[in-house]
């Protein structure tokens, strides 16, 4: 029987990322995916300037209250960049209605990078994502995010192995089975 997976994200026109990335990648490994977009850019926000951002979080909910009167299964729900604190409220809600025991809750919180919180997001969306993350069984923040989320100070001097479990020990506490974090090299060559 075929998987099917339910993705929310964003659509960005350029760039790699967003469901313009994630779509064909789960489409190549034989998952059935239905898709809500969280918003539409022409490009991403990192390196392009004057990009044009259109919010789709009033559509968030019409779109998951149709999607469940379908009855579909789905065996995973992922989610990626949301465009707004308002949207977490709005995934943690098709959560309830369309996931059921059998659904992996597989969360990026896609919210920032390098040190910085995205153009676009206020700087309490860490505070909000970890009620998104709380929800998840699998959760692969990058190096920032998961700096953002538990608080800490972005690594900008460094790291060791022994920080990024440390790192990974508190992020499960947030209530994830599973976390992995991204974009970790403890060797400049690797």
């Amino acid at each position: 029987m075929q998987k099917r997976a339910l993705a929310v994200h964003d659509i960005s026109c350029v760039g790699r990322c967003s469901l313009t990335v994630a779509l064909p990648v789960l489409s190549a490994a034989g998952v059935n995916t239905s898709v809500v977009p969280t918003a539409l850019l022409s490009t991403h926000t990192g390196g392009f300037q004057g990009y044009t951002h259109l919010d789709l979080t009033d559509q968030l909910t019409p779109i998951a209250e149709h999607i469940a009167t379908l009855g579909l299964h789905f065996d995973a729900f992922y989610s990626g960049y949301l465009a707004s604190e308002n949207q977490i409220d709005s995934v943690l809600h098709m959560i309830d209605l369309l996931c059921d025991e059998g659904t992996h809750v597989f969360v990026d919180p896609a919210f920032a990078d390098k040190g910085k919180i995205y153009a676009l997001l206020e700087p309490s969306i860490p505070a909000q994502m970890r009620r998104l993350c709380a929800r998840a069984n699998t959760i692969v923040p990058n190096l920032t995010e998961a700096s953002f989320l538990l608080g800490r100070p972005y690594p900008f001097g460094g790291y060791d192995e022994a920080f990024v479990r440390s790192l990974t020990l508190q992020l499960s506490r947030l209530g994830p089975e599973n976390v992995v974090v991204t974009d970790i090299s403890l060797d400049e060559n690797h």
